[in-house]
This record gives structure tokens, C-alpha cells and sequence, in this order.
């Protein structure tokens, strides 16, 4: 008998407060209603590592950050099995789509378990199946073909495609292609991986507006917001050019467009929903749906991710497979790291003992003890780290050398750390124990000493407040036009250049 076919749904800097159904009475999000309202929402599921390349890597191995050594966007090693390898070699096909992020030596189209992948990552435009798309329509002229980033990276924008060429409409196209073509004797494994809502913020049109700013609620600025803050966000705000002063109107046309990315990428999943249950599939199929981690979007004056707090920390994730239950919220905590051996446990294939996770079975099941999920961005002075169960959340940040403790049942919002109250001394001990002793568990001592987290200097950001800004233009969207020459497009433009030379990298 055929085993049965597993979609995973991931997107990129999704927050896990954007599905209508699941308590958002702003946006409009139809087909994860529908999956949720079919399946199972996760109420607490969280990244293991807060950042795009760390959170895939330890999702596709099952590993925790610590054990891999891929803790923030840098090189994946070679030589770890991914599920996509697994399930190939228990006679799945295998096909990926979208953003996979692969930063292998190899390169962004390694293929790492595929049988084959449609590209829109990869940097030589000839080896990017996404941009010859557009190019093969007439829009090969695009240079900026997923948003104007640099200065304009959370300045909300329109695409410069319409909407039929968007990559979110790619996305759901390649995949279907996929189905319409593969072995029908085989059962498949596909991941369709949307690259938005992740910035820069650029609807087509006319999904531009159909969220408008006067409509937004404004960010969470808690009272005490400041002091929830690390290094971190104040790092992140400065490189990403939202740190000199708060415009209410623009944050709320900037929410408006992540909105309108969610919304467009929900509608296009439709399309895809839609084709499966022409061709019966959703009756035979796992779908997982959830993203890699959050974004802050203006909460407590914050933008980007690499935070513990929920805005950056805490996803989405859904589930529904043939015969579950329908309507179902699970309050267990839950990670990226529990879809491996919960893809091998619908496939009846048995998991190895030595991944971090655990099958979403179990926990869904109550047959599980699990009551805390960990997480850790970055290592040694840069490094913050987490522990979080229904009740507190707690966080180490190394460059701060400062503790948070967030009270969940009280303060479900987050908006007062309690790790230095009288009150909570106690909690906070226990806490900082537990996410100690599970390290020392693991055997990783790099963020350990005797007497518990290991002491290194604060890290403060300067003065200058041009240091430390982010380019990431591609070269050839800089004017080199003879007369109009300046020193910013005389210079050579490389992507990520705010990595070089920054003690933080």
C-alpha cells in the first residue's frame, strides 16, 4: 500500500498572530481559517533559533542549534541528514519551491534531499528558476524583483510585478506543476516555501491596498517596553534604518502591506487546496503549515526578529491529515524541531532516538511529557537563550548580561520583566536552572561556568547613528551613468555588507 503524501506550508517572518480564526479580527486570511477550523492550530509554537538560516537548518535535521552549531544566518555544514533525505530513501519524491535558504559550500540550489528543486534564492539570475520566470514575461528588466531593500527594506512598497508574477503566485504555480506531473505510483513529498511575508513589504497590486493605515492597529509599546530590549533589537533597529524616531502613519501603512502579503499568499494557497481537491489529495495528505520565526513590526519600537519575545520568536502552526481531529487547539509548547520525526511517524518510518524533537502526535495525543521548548540565537558574548512552557518564558541575553522573565498567565502580552522582582526571584532561579541544566544535559559548557551563564563584556552600540547601517543591493540595480557619478554608486555594493567588520559577526 502507497504511503501516504506529507505538503509542508513554510513561509518566511510570519508572526503567529495573523490567522484571522486564531483571534485577529483585522486580517483576512479565508484558507488558513479553513486548515485551522480542519486540523489542529498550535497556540504555543516557537522558532528554536530566531533567524532564517539557523531556524531551516534545525528543522530539516531535527537538531537543536546548539548540537549543530548553526545558531544565525552563516554557513549550513555538510554530512547532516535532512527529512527530505529520509523520505527519499523510504521511496518518497521529493520537491521543493520557493526560499529554502541553503547555505551550503555547495550553494543555495544544493539540493539536499530533493529529487528537484524550482529555485528563487539563488544569486546568478541564469540559476534562478524564479527570475527566468519573470524574465520568459517580459520583466527581466526588474533588478529589484522581491522588493527594494537597503534603505527602502521596511518602507512598505508596491511590487514591482503584477500580481500573477509575484513570487507568492510562483510559489503555488511550481508547485502545482509539481503535482500535475509527478509519479502517481509514488507518494510525494513537497515543501512550498513562500518567501513572503518577510521583507521588503511589496503587495501587487491591487492587494496594495486592501488594507489601508488609518485601519491598523498600532504596535504593543508597553510602558516598560525599553526594558524588554537586548542588544539585539537595538542592533537590528540600527542596521535596518529604523532607529532615529517613530512615525505612527508610516508603521501603520507598514503593517497594512505585511497584512497584504499574508492575505496574497493565503489566496494563492487556495489555488493550491483548490487543485488537490480536484485531483483527491487532500484526503490522503499531512499539511503542515508554519514559518521559520516572527517579526517584531514596531512592537515595543522594534522591527526584525532575533528576539526571544513573542513577536519574533513565536509562529504559526497548523495542522490536518486524514482522520484528525477538527477544530482542535493544543497548548503544549511546540518547535520547528518536532516536524521530523513527525513527518516519520505519518510515514511509518522510524525516527532515530538521538533528535531534539518529538513527534506533534504524541503532544497532540497528551501522551507526551514535554511542558518546555528551548531556543538559542547566535553563541559565547552574542548569544541569547531561551525557556518557555505555558506559564514563563525565560531569556538570557549574553551581551546584556540580563535576565528576562515573563509571567505568561499574568502577562500574556509581555509587557513587564519580572526576573528581578521579589516576587518571582524564586521562579526565575528555577527557570535559569532548568535552561542551565538542560545545556549541561546536552554536554554544550560554551555559555557555562561554575556558578552558572558565563560573564562577558556589554556590548553597547555607538554613538554614530549612520554606524553599523545595512546595504544589500543588488550590483546591478546601482546607476553607473557617466555626469551623475556619487561616492554611494562609485562604491562596490556587495549583499549582507553590513556583516564585514562588525564585532557582532
Amino acid at each position: 500500500m502507497k504511503k501516504p503524501n506529507i505538503l509542508l506550508v513554510f513561509t518566511d517572518q510570519q508572526r503567529y498572530d495573523t490567522i484571522e480564526v486564531l483571534g485577529n479580527p483585522v486580517i483576512k486570511t479565508p484558507v488558513l481559517n479553513s486548515l485551522a477550523e480542519n486540523g489542529t492550530a498550535f497556540a504555543r509554537a516557537y522558532t528554536p533559533c530566531p533567524v532564517c538560516v539557523a531556524a531551516r537548518y534545525a528543522m530539516h535535521t531535527g537538531q537543536m542549534p546548539h548540537r549543530t552549531d548553526v545558531v544565525k544566518n552563516s554557513k549550513m555544514p555538510d554530512g547532516r541528514q535532512s527529512f527530505m533525505d529520509i523520505l527519499s530513501e523510504n521511496g518518497y519524491q521529493t520537491f521543493g519551491t520557493g526560499k529554502m535558504h541553503f547555505t551550503f559550500n555547495t550553494g543555495l540550489g544544493t539540493l539536499w534531499g530533493y529529487e528537484k528543486r524550482a529555485t528563487c534564492d539563488v544569486e546568478r539570475p541564469e540559476d534562478n528558476d524564479f527570475y527566468q520566470h519573470i524574465k520568459s514575461r517580459g520583466y527581466g528588466h526588474v533588478v529589484d524583483y522581491k522588493g527594494v531593500r537597503s534603505e527602502m527594506y521596511y518602507i512598505p512598497q508596491v511590487s514591482q510585478l503584477p500580481a500573477h508574477l509575484h513570487h507568492s503566485a510562483w510559489t503555488v504555480d511550481t508547485s502545482i506543476d509539481f503535482l500535475a506531473g509527478r509519479d502517481k505510483d509514488k507518494p510525494f513529498f513537497m515543501m512550498t516555501s513562500f518567501e513572503k511575508p518577510h521583507p521588503p513589504f511589496e503587495p501587487p497590486v491591487p492587494w496594495n491596498k486592501l488594507y489601508r493605515g488609518p485601519d491598523m492597529p498600532l504596535p504593543k509599546r508597553p510602558e516598560a517596553g525599553e526594558t524588554l530590549l537586548t542588544a539585539w533589537n537595538k542592533y537590528q533597529n540600527r542596521y535596518k534604518h529604523r532607529d532615529q524616531g517613530v512615525d505612527d502613519n508610516l508603521i501603520r501603512m507598514l503593517k497594512a502591506s505585511y497584512y497584504a502579503e499574508v492575505s496574497y499568499l493565503d489566496y494563492c494557497l487556495g489555488r493550491l487546496f483548490d487543485y488537490m481537491a480536484g485531483e483527491g489529495l487532500m484526503d490522503n495528505t499531512l499539511i503542515l503549515f508554519t514559518s521559520d520565526h516572527g517579526e517584531m513590526l514596531g512592537d515595543y519600537n522594534c522591527f526584525g526578529k532575533r528576539c526571544f519575545l513573542d513577536s519574533g520568536a513565536r509562529i504559526p502552526m497548523l495542522i490536518r491529515y486524514p482522520g484528525c481531529e477538527k477544530g482542535n487547539i493544543c497548548a503544549t509548547p511546540v518547535s520547528l524541531i518536532d516536524i521530523l520525526p513527525t513527518f516519520l511517524e505519518f510515514a511509518g518510518i522510524p525516527a532515530a532516538d538521538s533528535y531534539s524533537g518529538e513527534s506533534l502526535f504524541g503532544i497532540m495525543a497528551n501522551t507526551s511529557a514535554r511542558d518546555t521548548v528551548y531556543g538559542q540565537y547566535d553563541r559565547e558574548g552574542r548569544a541569547l537563550y531561551m525557556a518557555v512552557n505555558t506559564e514563563y518564558k525565560y531569556i538570557y541575553s549574553a551581551p546584556d548580561n540580563k535576565e528576562f522573565l515573563l509571567d505568561l498567565v499574568a502577562d500574556p502580552e509581555e509587557t513587564r520583566n519580572k526576573a528581578y522582582n521579589p516576587l518571582y526571584i524564586e521562579k526565575t532561579r528555577q527557570m535559569r536552572e532548568q535552561l542551565i541544566n538542560y545545556f549541561k544535559n546536552e554536554g554544550y559548557t560554551t555559555p557555562l561556568s561554575p556558578d552558572g551563564w558565563k560573564a562577558y563584556p556589554r556590548q553597547e552600540m555607538p554613538d554614530d547613528p549612520d554606524a553599523y547601517l545595512m546595504f544589500q543591493d543588488p550590483p546591478e540595480s546601482i546607476p553607473h551613468i557617466p555626469g551623475y557619478e556619487t561616492a554611494s554608486n562609485l562604491r562596490k555594493y556587495y549583499k549582507n555588507s553590513h556583516h564585514a567588520g562588525l564585532g557582532w559577526y
